[in-house]
């Protein structure tokens, strides 16, 4: 692509950022459909944090920024305005000027996950489902089921203060959701969510007994290091249909797109571009 007077940019703030895969997806992506636009990685260490994002939407240009870490929950005290998702999941990675010159931020994990189920047939509306992980990404996970309407919604983490946290966040904007605490018995739910690096590589400890997950269960996973998890593996020989973790990523930059103004493509189409 050419870069000139009219390219507009995209943050992508972090630190280290040598493992940043946003720009190797994006950008091809703009290339092919020309779009005059570029994902610029930014290591900023945590001490000049506030005051660098503050002043990068000095910029004209400045489209929006990707928020990675160490940097999402800080980002939260930073902003104007913080929407619903990003509120309840206690951190942010996407930020864009609004027209009156405010910074509104959200948060897009949850939102990968769940469109990629969607995506796969999976309806999350009217739903049980048990989210493992009140970490950042398990918090942003349940707080994009809950928008999506899942009738009952339970949190399991080994830090129960956590899962209890997050049920009461989740209680303030959802007053009538079921939401339990302190089981990670997967029996009798209709969607399993491992937002824990547990079950990772074979052999490693699983998050739930996974003995006890029904075969009709649909199975997710955050993991992107590799695609099929042990965990994975675990839900696929008991039947269960699955999500790899990478897919988050990849449904998640159509919503980073859309919420920063442009033309939405497919995660098929990404993908390809990016390959």
């Amino acid at each position: 692509m050419t870069i000139d007077g009219n390219t507009e940019l995209i943050a992508h703030i972090g630190y280290p950022t040598y493992a940043f895969r946003a720009p190797l997806i994006y950008n091809p992506w703009f290339a092919k459909v020309g779009i005059n636009a570029i994902v610029v990685p930014m290591a900023c260490q945590s001490e000049p944090y506030p005051r660098f994002l503050r002043s990068i939407f000095n910029l004209g240009n400045m489209r929006g920024a990707l928020i990675t870490m160490p940097h999402k929950v800080i980002t939260v005290s930073l902003l104007d305005d913080v929407l619903p998702t990003a509120a309840i999941a206690g951190s942010c990675n996407a930020v864009r000027r609004l027209a009156d010159g405010r910074l509104q931020g959200d948060m897009f994990d949850g939102e990968g996950f769940v469109r990629g189920i969607k995506r796969k047939g999976f309806e999350p509306q009217g739903r049980r489902v048990l989210v493992v992980g009140a970490g950042g990404v398990g918090s942003a996970i349940a707080a994009s089921l809950a928008a999506a309407g899942v009738l009952e919604l339970d949190v399991y983490d080994v830090n129960d203060a956590a899962a209890k946290a997050l049920a009461s966040r989740l209680l303030r904007h959802y007053p009538g959701m079921t939401i339990h605490t302190g089981s990670n018995d997967p029996a009798g739910y209709e969607l399993l969510v491992n937002a824990t690096p547990m079950g990772m590589k074979d052999g490693d400890p699983l998050p739930v007994d996974m003995n006890r997950v029904d075969p009709s269960t649909f199975v997710g996973e955050v993991v992107m290091k590799t695609d099929m998890t042990a965990f994975l593996k675990a839900a696929q020989a008991r039947g269960c249909r699955i999500q790899i973790g990478s897919d988050m990523l990849y449904e998640q930059i159509p919503a980073y797109l859309e919420f920063f103004g442009y033309p939405v493509p497919t995660p098929d189409e990404l993908r390809a571009a990016a390959a």
